[in-house]
């Protein structure tokens, strides 16, 4: 796989500020040709570096009022597994692997606290999860996965 280069973190940055410019705008913005953009881009989607588009969404207004980061402890090895699992659930928007005291750090969105409430007994009933701590954000300052 190549290493991105600056004409590539260029295309990059102005996909994810709008995936629906074509790729005439796009060659424009970043001041390239097209068959640049057209090449770079269906290299980049090949080598799994562009995995999709995607709207960005304000999800409170979609009514998904509580965003909780989630600690997680499992025992026993199965940490692949119980994150795996963790990924498929509904509500969740990232689990990553983590360093330091706990394993696993998940991110999840509700609508109320009864959702929540049913997704922290879930997580607790999988096999292997020895405990959660689970912190509910009160003010998002900032969200953006987009390159800057």
């Amino acid at each position: 796989m190549l290493e991105p280069d600056q004409t590539d973190v260029k295309i990059l940055k102005t996909l994810t500020f709008d995936a629906r410019l074509s790729s005439r705008q796009i060659a424009k913005q970043c001041d390239i040709s097209i068959g640049t953009v057209l090449t770079r881009i269906k290299r980049m989607e090949k080598e799994g570096i562009v995995k999709g588009y995607a709207a960005v969404l304000d999800h409170e207004k979609l009514g998904y009022e509580l965003t909780v980061v989630t600690e997680l402890t499992v025992s026993k090895g199965k940490l692949l597994e119980v994150e795996n699992e963790i990924a498929r659930l509904p509500n969740v928007t990232c689990v990553y692997d983590v360093t330091g005291l706990v394993d696993a750090v998940i991110v999840a969105k509700f609508k109320d606290r009864e959702d929540l409430s049913k997704f922290t007994k879930r997580l607790l009933n999988i096999p292997y999860v020895e405990r959660t701590n689970t912190h509910v954000v009160l003010t998002t300052i900032k969200e953006d996965f987009r390159l800057t």
